[in-house]
């Protein structure tokens, strides 16, 4: 088991590591430049033309990994399937956006279409191909599960959906949502060893993947993963979460992406209510931050250090 987490882990880094600088100026001919929000903090300009759809590194690394043990370890299979998924949707978006130059890419109704269309695959799949309860544990309190019922379907959608788009806010830094959610993977992975669960050599492809992403995305960004990847790590959190019956842990693991999509949904409403005013300078929260004067590496490492002293509460609640 501890030789799987290994050769995971150095062989999806590997890929990724060695893909970049392929995969990077092949982008750049492509022209998949990234457009910068005028409004956003004007420390950003400067990264416009910044290559983007650079999770297609993180996906194809952890695929060709996990690939080598799904037929020793079938319950992957969920794993891959969400994270894949919700990856194309990301990209369709990301291709049309920056290749094929239409910059609303996929209409909001047809990427949550797609959202949900893998979401309802992956539902169909926990039910009636694996073992996998839809009961939940219950943090810090051991042994204890809570089950929905008929609302475990509803809640599977909210969480998958909203891990999706939580890290979506979150990829706003360079380095922030990769940071954030590698620390996140490894929460996964300790769990799934501790339980025997089997997802662990897909939970390490994506750790290994994302520390060799990471070699270009850290600031200064010499490409960004765009929709593809952040979309794609939403899914992953989602199915690990579930996979593990802890989607009730997503919520304090995964607190980073909650309160990122929290800062959002009380800036639109506060500033509809009020009639203008703001709670937040911008939202999402890390670029609040940004405005406050904190530089980009400062606002990573405090996200980053946050999300592991939540992972270690969550492997304490356990």
């Amino acid at each position: 088991m501890n030789r799987v987490c290994v050769t995971s882990v150095v062989l999806s880094f590997c890929i990724s590591a060695l893909c970049g600088p392929v995969l990077i100026p092949f982008l750049k001919r492509l022209k998949c430049g990234q457009t910068v929000r005028e409004d956003g903090p004007k420390t950003h300009l400067k990264k416009t033309g910044t290559p983007t759809m650079g999770g297609i590194l993180i996906l194809s690394s952890m695929v060709v990994t996990s690939l080598l043990y799904a037929g020793t370890y079938p319950e992957i299979a969920p794993v891959l399937f969400l994270t894949f998924g919700f990856g194309l949707v990301g990209f369709l978006d990301d291709y049309i956006k920056v290749v094929c130059a239409r910059s609303l890419g996929l209409t909001p109704w047809q990427k949550l279409g797609g959202q949900m269309a893998v979401t309802g695959i992956f539902a169909y799949y926990l039910m009636h191909f694996t073992d996998v309860s839809l009961a939940m544990k219950i943090p810090f309190l051991p042994g204890r599960y809570i089950d929905l019922g008929v609302w475990n379907i509803p809640l599977l959608f909210f969480v998958v959906l909203g891990c999706a788009n939580g890290a979506n806010f979150t990829d706003g830094l360079d380095g922030l949502a990769g940071s954030v959610t590698l620390i996140v993977a490894v929460f996964f992975t300790a769990v799934a060893v501790g339980t025997g669960s089997g997802i662990m050599p897909v939970t390490c492809a994506v750790a290994g993947a994302l520390m060799g992403f990471l070699l270009f995305n850290v600031h200064p960004a010499s490409v960004f993963m765009g929709d593809t990847g952040s979309l794609a790590l939403g899914g992953f959190v989602a199915a690990c979460g579930y996979m593990l019956q802890m989607p009730l842990f997503i919520a304090i693991v995964g607190m980073v992406y909650l309160v990122e999509v929290a800062s959002v949904i009380l800036q639109v409403a506060f500033f509809k209510l009020s009639g203008g005013r703001r709670i937040f300078k911008m939202a999402p929260l890390h670029h609040h931050f940004e405005l406050c004067g904190w530089s980009e590496t400062r606002i990573v490492a405090a996200f980053t250090i946050f999300t592991a002293i939540m992972c270690l509460i969550g492997l304490a609640g356990s």
